[in-house]
């Protein structure tokens, strides 16, 4: 197995390479699907045709955002946990998705990026539907570990064999500090998410926006320290600053 790690839009992209077939760790995003198809071609001299699977970790822009197109270009199929597909549904869900659309370009903005088509369908059309510990059609040594918190159907994948863990945006660093991701939908999963990392003791841990690491270089127990207790997203935040607002006003009369 070889890992190729290309520099995505804001984030990390990951193929892996069994032979001739290819597996796209997440769905990136819809700015980095030029990326992806010229290091097929030109990098690894290989046939768009290669690109077998695409696993989508979770629904935000720069982890689904390029899927669907990428199905297009090379007839891979795509892979995700059943929840996925229920993320950004209803009039809250496509809200959500218009917030996050936005956060992405802040993102890039800080990056030094300039701002690119990301829009992409909110509601996913997956191929398969992936549950915990099962393996992946046509990579039978990558296993799918379920790891939710960040939203409600985020997951893992580990290359069984080596120990190797792509974890997508459950750790991220904020000034050079490992922290929880912004949003934590759901706290209390996000910490059995975290802990369960921790007691596999994977070899390497690979990231959606960090530079590789050896687990053993982490300190998990600080992580956790850090996980909020209540629920930490779009909703939350402006429901306390509603709140907050009206506190202020009513103490002011």
């Amino acid at each position: 197995m070889q890992l190729h790690i290309l520099k995505g839009y804001i984030q990390n992209v990951y193929l892996a390479q069994q032979g001739d077939s290819l597996l796209l760790l997440d769905g990136c995003s819809r700015a980095d699907i030029a990326t992806v198809c010229d290091y097929i071609q030109q990098q690894l001299a290989l046939p768009l045709t290669a690109l077998k699977l695409i696993m989508v970790t979770h629904m935000h822009p720069d982890h689904a955002g390029g899927a669907h197109k990428l199905r297009r270009l090379t007839g891979a199929r795509i892979g995700c946990h059943p929840k996925a597909r229920r993320w950004y549904g209803g009039l809250l869900g496509r809200t959500a998705h218009l917030i996050d659309v936005g956060l992405t370009w802040w993102v890039a903005s800080r990056l030094g990026k300039p701002k690119r088509h990301i829009w992409y369908n909110p509601i996913l059309k997956p191929d398969l539907l992936l549950l915990d510990e099962q393996p992946l059609p046509g990579f039978p040594d990558w296993q799918v570990l379920y790891t939710p918190g960040h939203t409600d159907h985020d997951i893992s994948l580990l290359h069984t064999p080596t120990k190797q863990l792509y974890i997508a945006d459950l750790i991220v660093s904020v000034k050079k500090r490992l922290v929880p991701p912004y949003p934590v939908c759901h706290p209390n999963q996000y910490k059995q998410s975290l802990k369960r990392v921790s007691e596999l003791a994977p070899n390497q841990l690979y990231f959606a926006h960090l530079p590789p690491r050896a687990a053993d270089n982490i300190n998990f127990d600080a992580i956790l320290a850090q996980a909020p207790t209540l629920p930490k997203n779009h909703w939350h935040s402006m429901r306390n600053r509603i709140a907050h607002a009206l506190g202020r006003q009513t103490r002011s009369h």
